[in-house]
Protein backbone atom coordinates (compact mmCIF):
# COMPACT_ATOMS: atom_id res chain seq x y z
CA UNK A 1 0.00 0.00 0.00
CA UNK A 2 1.41 3.38 -0.99
CA UNK A 3 -0.75 5.39 1.40
CA UNK A 4 0.59 6.01 4.89
CA UNK A 5 -2.00 4.55 7.30
CA UNK A 6 -0.33 4.24 10.71
CA UNK A 7 -3.42 4.13 12.93
CA UNK A 8 -6.09 1.44 13.05
CA UNK A 9 -9.31 1.10 15.03
CA UNK A 10 -11.27 -2.10 15.62
CA UNK A 11 -14.86 -1.39 16.55
CA UNK A 12 -16.64 -3.86 18.79
CA UNK A 13 -20.29 -4.34 19.74
CA UNK A 14 -22.18 -1.13 19.05
CA UNK A 15 -19.32 0.62 17.23
CA UNK A 16 -19.64 -0.41 13.61
CA UNK A 17 -18.60 2.82 11.94
CA UNK A 18 -16.85 6.13 12.60
CA UNK A 19 -18.94 8.96 11.19
CA UNK A 20 -16.18 11.51 11.85
CA UNK A 21 -13.98 9.99 9.14
CA UNK A 22 -13.75 12.05 5.97
CA UNK A 23 -12.32 11.33 2.50
CA UNK A 24 -13.46 7.75 2.92
CA UNK A 25 -12.60 4.76 0.80
CA UNK A 26 -13.32 1.09 1.42
CA UNK A 27 -10.52 -1.42 0.95
CA UNK A 28 -11.28 -5.12 0.59
CA UNK A 29 -8.29 -7.31 1.41
CA UNK A 30 -7.50 -11.00 1.12
CA UNK A 31 -4.81 -12.29 3.46
CA UNK A 32 -2.88 -15.59 3.70
CA UNK A 33 -5.31 -16.38 6.53
CA UNK A 34 -8.49 -15.68 4.60
CA UNK A 35 -10.84 -12.72 4.55
CA UNK A 36 -11.15 -10.17 7.37
CA UNK A 37 -14.50 -9.52 9.03
CA UNK A 38 -15.41 -6.74 6.59
CA UNK A 39 -13.92 -4.12 4.30
CA UNK A 40 -11.50 -1.67 5.94
CA UNK A 41 -12.94 1.84 5.94
CA UNK A 42 -10.04 4.24 5.48
CA UNK A 43 -10.52 7.94 6.07
CA UNK A 44 -9.11 11.06 7.69
CA UNK A 45 -9.64 12.01 11.34
CA UNK A 46 -7.76 14.64 13.33
CA UNK A 47 -5.49 15.08 10.33
CA UNK A 48 -4.47 11.40 10.33
CA UNK A 49 -5.27 8.63 7.88
CA UNK A 50 -7.04 5.92 9.85
CA UNK A 51 -8.21 2.40 9.00
CA UNK A 52 -11.40 1.24 10.71
CA UNK A 53 -12.71 -2.32 10.83
CA UNK A 54 -15.92 -3.64 12.37
CA UNK A 55 -14.69 -6.66 14.36
CA UNK A 56 -17.94 -8.59 13.94
CA UNK A 57 -18.71 -7.17 10.49
CA UNK A 58 -21.22 -4.41 9.89
CA UNK A 59 -24.55 -5.59 11.24
CA UNK A 60 -22.76 -7.79 13.82
CA UNK A 61 -22.77 -10.96 11.71
CA UNK A 62 -19.78 -12.84 13.16
CA UNK A 63 -19.75 -14.63 16.53
CA UNK A 64 -16.76 -14.00 18.85
CA UNK A 65 -15.42 -17.52 18.30
CA UNK A 66 -15.76 -17.18 14.51
CA UNK A 67 -14.02 -13.83 14.06
CA UNK A 68 -11.02 -14.34 11.80
CA UNK A 69 -8.64 -12.55 14.15
CA UNK A 70 -5.54 -13.46 12.15
CA UNK A 71 -6.97 -12.05 8.94
CA UNK A 72 -8.16 -8.89 10.71
CA UNK A 73 -4.75 -8.12 12.23
CA UNK A 74 -2.82 -9.18 9.13
CA UNK A 75 -5.00 -6.85 7.05
CA UNK A 76 -4.12 -3.92 9.29
CA UNK A 77 -0.45 -4.86 8.85
CA UNK A 78 -0.90 -4.86 5.07
CA UNK A 79 -2.21 -1.31 5.34
CA UNK A 80 0.87 -0.23 7.31
CA UNK A 81 -0.81 0.19 10.72
CA UNK A 82 1.55 0.61 13.69
CA UNK A 83 -0.89 1.76 16.38
CA UNK A 84 -4.10 -0.26 16.82
CA UNK A 85 -6.93 0.72 19.18
CA UNK A 86 -9.52 -1.90 20.09
CA UNK A 87 -12.96 -0.83 21.27
CA UNK A 88 -14.72 -3.60 23.19
CA UNK A 89 -17.79 -4.17 25.31
CA UNK A 90 -17.16 -5.88 28.63
CA UNK A 91 -18.74 -6.86 31.91
CA UNK A 92 -17.50 -5.66 35.29
CA UNK A 93 -16.30 -8.04 37.98
CA UNK A 94 -15.80 -5.25 40.54
CA UNK A 95 -18.33 -3.15 42.42
CA UNK A 96 -16.45 0.10 41.75
CA UNK A 97 -16.31 -0.44 37.97
CA UNK A 98 -19.88 0.42 37.04
CA UNK A 99 -21.82 0.18 33.78
CA UNK A 100 -20.99 3.25 31.71
CA UNK A 101 -17.37 3.32 32.88
CA UNK A 102 -14.42 2.66 30.58
CA UNK A 103 -11.39 0.57 31.53
CA UNK A 104 -7.94 0.66 29.94
CA UNK A 105 -6.69 -2.79 31.01
CA UNK A 106 -3.03 -3.63 31.44
CA UNK A 107 -3.30 -7.41 31.78
CA UNK A 108 -5.06 -10.21 29.94
CA UNK A 109 -6.16 -13.70 30.98
CA UNK A 110 -7.10 -16.22 28.29
CA UNK A 111 -10.02 -18.60 28.85
CA UNK A 112 -10.67 -19.31 25.17
CA UNK A 113 -10.13 -22.67 23.50
CA UNK A 114 -11.29 -22.58 19.87
CA UNK A 115 -9.25 -19.77 18.30
CA UNK A 116 -6.15 -19.61 16.16
CA UNK A 117 -3.84 -17.56 18.36
CA UNK A 118 -0.69 -17.19 16.27
CA UNK A 119 0.43 -16.45 12.75
CA UNK A 120 3.16 -19.04 13.29
CA UNK A 121 1.08 -22.07 14.24
CA UNK A 122 -0.54 -22.94 10.94
CA UNK A 123 -1.55 -26.58 10.35
CA UNK A 124 -1.02 -26.11 6.60
CA UNK A 125 2.72 -25.74 7.29
CA UNK A 126 2.85 -29.43 8.28
CA UNK A 127 6.23 -30.39 9.70
CA UNK A 128 8.07 -27.51 8.06
CA UNK A 129 7.47 -24.02 9.30
CA UNK A 130 8.62 -21.22 11.53
CA UNK A 131 8.28 -21.44 15.31
CA UNK A 132 8.06 -18.12 17.12
CA UNK A 133 7.64 -17.46 20.85
CA UNK A 134 6.69 -13.81 21.22
CA UNK A 135 6.78 -12.13 24.62
CA UNK A 136 3.44 -10.91 25.95
CA UNK A 137 4.17 -10.45 29.65
CA UNK A 138 2.63 -7.01 29.18
CA UNK A 139 0.07 -7.69 26.43
CA UNK A 140 -1.00 -4.08 25.92
CA UNK A 141 1.38 -1.36 24.76
CA UNK A 142 1.95 0.97 27.76
CA UNK A 143 2.47 4.01 25.53
CA UNK A 144 -0.77 3.54 23.61
CA UNK A 145 -2.66 2.60 26.78
CA UNK A 146 -1.57 5.89 28.38
CA UNK A 147 -2.76 7.77 25.29
CA UNK A 148 -6.13 5.99 25.41
CA UNK A 149 -6.52 6.73 29.12
CA UNK A 150 -5.91 10.45 28.61
CA UNK A 151 -8.21 10.44 25.57
CA UNK A 152 -11.08 8.97 27.57
CA UNK A 153 -10.52 11.45 30.40
CA UNK A 154 -10.62 14.24 27.85
CA UNK A 155 -13.97 12.90 26.61
CA UNK A 156 -15.34 13.26 30.13
CA UNK A 157 -16.12 9.61 30.80
CA UNK A 158 -15.39 7.76 34.07
CA UNK A 159 -12.22 5.81 33.31
CA UNK A 160 -10.07 3.27 35.15
CA UNK A 161 -6.39 2.78 34.38
CA UNK A 162 -5.21 -0.84 34.59
CA UNK A 163 -7.02 -4.05 35.30
CA UNK A 164 -7.07 -7.77 34.53
CA UNK A 165 -9.23 -8.52 31.49
CA UNK A 166 -10.38 -12.15 31.18
CA UNK A 167 -11.46 -13.29 27.72
CA UNK A 168 -14.00 -16.11 27.64
CA UNK A 169 -14.93 -18.16 24.61
CA UNK A 170 -18.54 -17.10 24.28
CA UNK A 171 -20.89 -16.57 22.62
CA UNK A 172 -22.86 -17.40 25.77
CA UNK A 173 -22.60 -15.29 28.91
CA UNK A 174 -21.03 -16.73 32.09
CA UNK A 175 -22.74 -18.82 34.72
CA UNK A 176 -22.81 -17.36 38.22
CA UNK A 177 -20.26 -19.96 39.35
CA UNK A 178 -17.88 -18.93 36.58
CA UNK A 179 -18.36 -15.22 37.22
CA UNK A 180 -17.75 -15.61 40.95
CA UNK A 181 -14.66 -17.72 40.27
CA UNK A 182 -13.15 -15.06 38.00
CA UNK A 183 -13.62 -12.57 40.83
CA UNK A 184 -11.73 -14.79 43.27
CA UNK A 185 -8.94 -15.04 40.69
CA UNK A 186 -8.55 -11.26 40.71
CA UNK A 187 -10.10 -10.55 37.34
CA UNK A 188 -11.57 -7.07 36.93
CA UNK A 189 -13.48 -7.12 33.63
CA UNK A 190 -14.71 -9.84 31.28
CA UNK A 191 -15.19 -9.95 27.52
CA UNK A 192 -15.08 -12.23 24.49
CA UNK A 193 -12.70 -10.77 21.89
CA UNK A 194 -9.47 -9.30 23.25
CA UNK A 195 -7.78 -12.70 23.02
CA UNK A 196 -6.20 -13.43 20.58
CA UNK A 197 -6.38 -9.90 19.19
CA UNK A 198 -3.72 -8.58 21.58
CA UNK A 199 -1.32 -11.49 21.04
CA UNK A 200 -1.62 -11.29 17.25
CA UNK A 201 -1.02 -7.55 17.31
CA UNK A 202 2.21 -8.19 19.22
CA UNK A 203 3.28 -10.79 16.63
CA UNK A 204 2.53 -8.17 13.98
CA UNK A 205 4.76 -5.74 15.94
CA UNK A 206 1.95 -3.25 16.49
CA UNK A 207 1.16 -1.18 19.55
CA UNK A 208 -2.24 -2.37 20.78
CA UNK A 209 -4.50 -1.07 23.53
CA UNK A 210 -8.15 -1.48 24.43
CA UNK A 211 -10.88 0.91 25.46
CA UNK A 212 -13.15 -1.54 27.30
CA UNK A 213 -16.67 -0.16 27.73
CA UNK A 214 -18.48 -1.61 30.72
CA UNK A 215 -22.06 -2.55 29.91
CA UNK A 216 -23.08 -4.65 32.92
CA UNK A 217 -22.05 -6.40 36.13
CA UNK A 218 -21.87 -9.80 34.42
CA UNK A 219 -23.94 -12.23 36.57
CA UNK A 220 -22.16 -12.21 39.95
CA UNK A 221 -23.86 -9.10 41.34
CA UNK A 222 -26.81 -10.21 43.48
CA UNK A 223 -28.59 -6.83 43.51
CA UNK A 224 -28.34 -6.34 39.73
CA UNK A 225 -30.21 -8.08 36.93
CA UNK A 226 -28.01 -10.67 35.18
CA UNK A 227 -26.56 -9.47 31.89
CA UNK A 228 -28.77 -9.66 28.79
CA UNK A 229 -28.30 -8.58 25.17
CA UNK A 230 -30.91 -5.85 25.71
CA UNK A 231 -28.94 -4.49 28.67
CA UNK A 232 -25.69 -4.52 26.70
CA UNK A 233 -27.24 -2.73 23.72
CA UNK A 234 -28.91 -0.04 25.85
CA UNK A 235 -25.65 0.80 27.61
CA UNK A 236 -23.67 0.71 24.37
CA UNK A 237 -26.08 3.08 22.67
CA UNK A 238 -25.74 5.57 25.51
CA UNK A 239 -21.93 5.22 25.38
CA UNK A 240 -21.41 5.31 21.62
CA UNK A 241 -20.82 9.05 21.37
CA UNK A 242 -18.28 8.95 24.21
CA UNK A 243 -16.54 5.96 22.64
CA UNK A 244 -16.17 7.69 19.31
CA UNK A 245 -15.01 10.97 20.90
CA UNK A 246 -12.40 9.10 22.96
CA UNK A 247 -11.10 7.37 19.83
CA UNK A 248 -10.91 10.72 18.02
CA UNK A 249 -9.00 12.20 20.96
CA UNK A 250 -6.54 9.31 20.91
CA UNK A 251 -5.97 9.67 17.19
CA UNK A 252 -5.25 13.35 17.64
CA UNK A 253 -2.71 12.53 20.35
CA UNK A 254 -0.98 10.08 18.00
CA UNK A 255 -0.21 12.79 15.43
CA UNK A 256 3.51 12.73 14.81
CA UNK A 257 4.07 9.69 17.02
CA UNK A 258 7.38 7.90 16.63
CA UNK A 259 7.56 4.32 15.40
CA UNK A 260 5.62 1.82 17.51
CA UNK A 261 7.51 0.72 20.64
CA UNK A 262 6.58 -2.84 19.63
CA UNK A 263 8.25 -2.58 16.22
CA UNK A 264 10.97 -5.06 17.20
CA UNK A 265 8.78 -7.55 19.08
CA UNK A 266 9.88 -10.47 16.88
CA UNK A 267 13.58 -9.70 16.90
CA UNK A 268 14.44 -12.28 19.56
CA UNK A 269 11.37 -14.48 19.19
CA UNK A 270 12.54 -16.94 16.51
CA UNK A 271 13.53 -20.37 17.81
CA UNK A 272 13.70 -22.16 14.45
CA UNK A 273 17.14 -22.15 12.88
CA UNK A 274 16.72 -19.52 10.21
CA UNK A 275 18.52 -21.60 7.61
CA UNK A 276 15.87 -24.31 8.13
CA UNK A 277 12.86 -22.11 7.44
CA UNK A 278 11.35 -22.98 4.02
CA UNK A 279 11.45 -20.18 1.47
CA UNK A 280 7.72 -20.45 0.83
CA UNK A 281 7.01 -19.85 4.53
CA UNK A 282 9.14 -16.72 4.51
CA UNK A 283 7.41 -15.54 1.33
CA UNK A 284 3.95 -16.21 2.77
CA UNK A 285 4.71 -14.26 5.96
CA UNK A 286 7.00 -11.69 4.36
CA UNK A 287 5.09 -8.70 5.70
CA UNK A 288 5.70 -10.00 9.24
CA UNK A 289 9.18 -11.55 9.06
CA UNK A 290 10.78 -10.57 5.77
CA UNK A 291 13.03 -7.94 7.30
CA UNK A 292 14.57 -10.59 9.57
CA UNK A 293 15.51 -12.88 6.65
CA UNK A 294 17.21 -10.38 4.35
Amino acid sequence: MSENIRIGVIGGSGVYQMEALTDIEEIVLETPFGAPSDAYVVGTMAGQRVAFLARHGRGHRVSPSRVNYRANIYGFKMLGVEYLIGVSACGSLREDIAPGHIVIPDQLFDRTSKRAGSFFDDPSAGTGGLVVHVGVADPFCPLLSDICYEAVKEAGAPVHWGGNFVTIEGPRFSTKAESRTYRTWGMDIIGMTTTPEAQLAREAEMSYAVMAHVTDYDVWHESETPVTVEMVIQTLLSNTAVAKQAVANAIGRLAGAAASPQAGALRDAFITNRSAVPADVIARLDILVGKYFQ
